[in-house]
């Protein structure tokens, strides 16, 4: 029970802060009639990586959130590298191609949400003509890496 009420809070500060961080994007405008109507889309909803692998149970303990803006110039590779914990992001600018060590690739176009892979090597490529921004929310915990590279695994 405790851990589910860990994981609801989790998700509700994620939430949150996602719809903070995209209504934030948008100019607001007042208007002298009435106060405008907000509007909400459900970007993603699942328990399942991108790659259709179920995503892990959360972590024990108490949680850290982390949000990063990431911008990634065109024709950039990212290395290889795994993620340790949970997490998830929409692609603001751009597109990204994700590939994995097993060759599957998801490309992630503009305003769409993505969810990645959980302790599975993976790299990202930007295979387009202008930066890719990417905002990426974890689900973590204190002291815990957002990301594990693995520099061993050569780029081909």
């Amino acid at each position: 029970m405790k851990k589910m009420r860990l994981w609801v809070m989790a998700t509700a500060l994620v939430t949150y802060a996602t719809t903070s961080l995209l209504t934030g994007c948008r100019e607001a405008k007042a208007s002298d009639d009435a106060a405008q109507a907000v509007k909400s889309e459900e970007l993603i909803r699942t328990s399942q990586s991108w790659d259709g692998v179920e995503l892990p149970d959360y972590l024990q303990g108490r949680p850290e959130l982390v949000a990063v803006k990431y911008e990634f110039p065109a024709g950039q590779k990212l290395g290889w590298h795994h993620h340790p914990v949970m997490n998830y992001g929409v692609l603001v600018q751009g597109e990204l191609t994700i590939i994995g060590q097993d060759g599957k690739e998801k490309v992630v176009h503009e305003g769409e949400a993505v969810v990645e892979m959980v302790n599975t090597i993976h790299h990202g490529e930007n295979r387009g003509t202008k930066p890719v921004i990417l905002y990426m929310f974890y689900l973590s915990q204190k002291d815990l890496p957002l990301a594990v590279q693995h520099p061993e695994i050569p780029l081909e």
